[in-house]
């Protein structure tokens, strides 16, 4: 019997002394669950029979009374009104016994005694109650009262006695209700022990069985391991105790000999995982090296390579300026393209710089105001949009975690992007908006613009990447890929929305603030539905926005500024600052007044451009995008 049982498997010995224990806790349970029912029984009959049955037996009483003092009311005023008590303590007696008798079924005594004050009251009534009504009817009150004798009162005091029978034979049917419950209760209590008694039995010899059959073998398996692990490769292991146990030692030898058969390879590893730190340390000297190259060359582009192009656009401009119309119409034309090339250069110069300090050179997050921000868009976009008579309009905007100058560049670029790409003779209208998306604020720059075809809606976010000509739109073409590595340096994306009916519709999404989450979950919890995102567009024009220069932005006045900058662009008439660059750009990684500064004309065909601080080049221009 004993080898028998030393071949048994760990998993055949727990199960077997598993079914031991579980076999005694459903036995145990079993009659649990019968005492528990009776309980359930005489607890009931408790509180739906026996309890009612004392109240019912308490409302026999009073009605009694309430009879007996009616008739004791008549007799001496002789007013109809005073048989009320009378005739309601009737009712209610006749309500009451119907009571009783539906709740002591299982208590044939009590019946007997409710049978016995029955007719008791009947008799009461028909000897005294009623020969009192009736006296009291015929002859008066004097009458009445002469029959209210001795005799009556023990009548009426023998009914009470019965009453007081019944409920006597109730009050012992309680206590032996009670008695049940309480027998019952116990004997509930000492299964429950018991049960506990065999789960702690059941636990000690589970304990036991683990050291001996579980405990001792792992010690005495982990010994060897350590044994081992120390280094000791050439030690066996062998397992001890169940079955399992000792094929998890064959296996764990097994283990041993391969890991001393790979012990060469593992050196042979770590050498070459140490070149390869090695080499990793000489790519970071490197790569440390490059960035401080970057940096040199951010430096120079920003200086060095500015200087001669502000001292060539300020010297074409004068000559533009000094000579214009005494020279032939082809020396013009040549001294404008010097000046435009210049200029351009300086553009796509400060835009590279403007790309490249993107994330590189920052001055931390705050919590910025997009609503408030809209207001210094509107001030920096304000040329352009006089110009091209365009609307500016935003709704409630939240407030986000980010960088408040590359926030600003972000929306000056998407607004001016709009006003640019416009379609003739229409007025260009641009709406900004937000709303929440789970936990991100979704962003929308809409225009109605000649909009984007959905084969370029990718395109137009690469640097440099231009579908028009520069004569058609002028620009750098990095507007928008500056746009995308803002939102992205905040953890956003953006996104052509090609499915608008007219126009464009740029969106990118931002980080919202755990308050604003939160506050829309409990929301959307409040109003019963699932967390939906909520477009919160409120019109609010940048014109409200500028008190008294509403005006600025009408038709009429349009057409004169519209005359006036054609003018200009075509001669070229304008002067260097001291020193500074002649159409620098709004944005480009420094602080800008707002107004952008016109350059020199177009020599397209078509007549005069508009300048480009007024066809929307906001910070390193916009993106060029057939739409």
């Amino acid at each position: 019997m004993n080898l028998a049982a030393s071949t048994w498997t760990l998993r055949r010995r727990v199960l077997v002394m598993l079914g031991v224990v579980g076999a005694m806790l459903l036995s145990v349970a079993g009659a649990e669950a019968v005492v528990a029912t009776k309980n359930r029984e005489y607890t009931d009959v408790l509180l739906m029979q026996v309890g009612p049955l004392r109240v019912q037996g308490q409302e026999m009483l009073n009605a009694l009374l309430d009879q007996e003092t009616g008739v004791r009311g008549y007799a001496v005023t002789g007013d109809p009104a005073d048989l009320a008590p009378y005739e309601q303590g009737l009712a209610r007696e006749r309500a009451t016994a119907r009571e009783i008798r539906e709740l002591s079924v299982k208590y044939p005594a009590i019946v007997e005694d409710l049978v016995v004050v029955e007719q008791q009251a009947d008799e009461w009534r028909r000897s005294v109650a009623q020969p009192v009504i009736d006296t009291t009817n015929s002859s008066g009150t004097a009458a009445g009262q002469a029959l209210l004798t001795d005799e009556s009162r023990q009548r009426f005091d023998q009914l009470r006695a019965s009453v007081a029978a019944l409920q006597e034979e109730i009050f012992i049917a309680r206590e032996a209700t009670a008695r049940d419950v309480e027998r019952t209760g116990n004997l509930l209590v000492v299964l429950l022990i018991i049960a506990a008694l065999v789960v702690a039995l059941a636990g000690i010899a589970l304990l036991l069985s683990l050291d001996r059959m579980v405990l001792r073998p792992l010690t005495t398996l982990a010994g060897q391991v350590r044994q081992v692990a120390t280094g000791d490769y050439s030690h066996r292991i062998s397992g001890a105790g169940p079955p399992e146990f000792q094929r998890l030692g064959e296996d764990v030898d097994a283990m041993r000999q391969k890991i001393a058969a790979d012990l060469a390879e593992v050196r042979e590893a770590r050498e070459r995982i140490e070149w390869v730190n090695t080499q990793l340390q000489k790519q970071a000297e490197e790569l440390t090296r490059s960035n401080r190259d970057l940096e040199q060359f951010a430096y120079v582009a920003s200086h060095d390579l500015q200087e001669p192009l502000r001292k060539v656009a300020s010297f074409c401009q004068l000559l533009q300026r000094r000579y214009a119309g005494r020279l032939d119409e082809r020396a013009d034309q040549y001294i404008a393209f010097a000046v435009d090339g210049a200029q351009r250069m300086q553009r796509l110069i400060n835009d590279l710089l403007a790309f490249s300090r993107i994330g590189r050179i920052t001055a931390g997050f705050t919590e910025v105001d997009l609503s408030r921000l809209m207001g210094e868009v509107a001030a920096q976009t304000e040329p352009a949009r006089q110009y091209a008579d365009a609307e500016l309009t935003w709704g409630d905007l939240p407030v986000i975690r980010g960088e408040e100058p590359l926030l600003t560049n972000l929306l000056v670029n998407l607004v001016s992007n709009s006003v640019k790409f416009r379609r003739p003779d229409v007025a260009p209208k641009v709406h900004v908006s937000a709303r929440l998306v789970d936990d991100e604020w979704e962003i929308t720059c809409q225009d109605n613009g000649i909009g984007i075809e959905p084969e370029f809606a990718e395109k137009i976010f690469v640097i440099f990447q231009r579908l028009h000509a520069k004569d058609a739109y002028p620009g750098t073409g990095i507007g928008l890929a500056i746009v995308k590595k803002i939102v992205e340096y905040h953890g956003g994306r953006v996104w052509v929305d090609t499915d608008v009916p007219e126009g464009t519709a740029i969106r990118f999404t931002l980080p919202a603030l755990p308050a604003d989450v939160e506050r829309a979950r409990q929301a959307a919890g409040a109003d019963g539905s699932t967390a939906e995102a909520s477009d919160v567009d409120r019109s609010g024009s940048d014109a409200a926005q500028r008190s008294g220069d509403e005006a600025s932005t009408t038709a009429a006045t349009d057409v004169d500024a519209v005359s006036s900058r054609g003018d200009a662009a075509g001669s070229g008439a304008e002067t260097p600052g001291d020193g500074g660059t002649v159409g620098e750009e709004v944005g480009a990684g420094r602080p800008s007044s707002g107004v952008t500064q016109r350059t020199g004309g177009s020599t397209d065909d078509s007549g005069p451009q508009a300048p480009d601080g007024a066809s929307g080049n906001g910070t390193g221009g916009m993106k060029e995008a057939v739409r």
